[in-house]
């Protein structure tokens, strides 16, 4: 690692976004992966979703390897200034198909579903009844 670290802000590091231009905040720390992208065991859309944000606790979930996590220091270009990282992302809710409190289609193709192959096999035995020579 150098020994007098560059300071980047979060702005600065959440454009390198891309497959061929990817860094990640770990810890305080940026990691220039690009040279990794294709190495990576988990594929690089991993990486790539964890661009744009603090990754630390992506990192962390994931339980890497001390092979791993000395691997990084290759990749090492400097440190996050902390007064730039967002303390939250905004949540934006996922959208959700709109409530239907009127099941009356759903109820009504159970119930068929239920009486149609009642009548057909009711309807079998009225013409075996009816049509047996005795």
């Amino acid at each position: 690692m150098a020994s007098d670290p560059k300071i980047h802000t979060f702005e600065e590091v959440a454009v390198h976004n891309k497959t061929k231009d990817c860094w990640l905040i770990i810890s305080g720390k940026v990691y220039d992966v690009t040279p990794f992208m294709d190495d990576h065991p988990g594929g690089d859309e991993v990486l790539l979703s964890a661009t744009g944000k603090d990754a630390t606790n992506d990192f962390e979930d994931v339980g890497h390897s001390d092979s791993a996590r000395e691997m990084m220091e290759k990749y090492y270009i400097g440190e996050i200034d902390s007064s730039t990282v967002p303390l939250k992302r905004t949540y934006i809710p996922p959208q959700q198909a709109p409530y239907n409190p009127d099941k009356t289609p759903e109820f009504v193709i159970k119930i068929l579903q239920f009486l149609v192959p009642l009548l057909i096999l009711g309807l079998a035995f009225a013409v075996r009844h009816y049509t047996k020579k005795e």
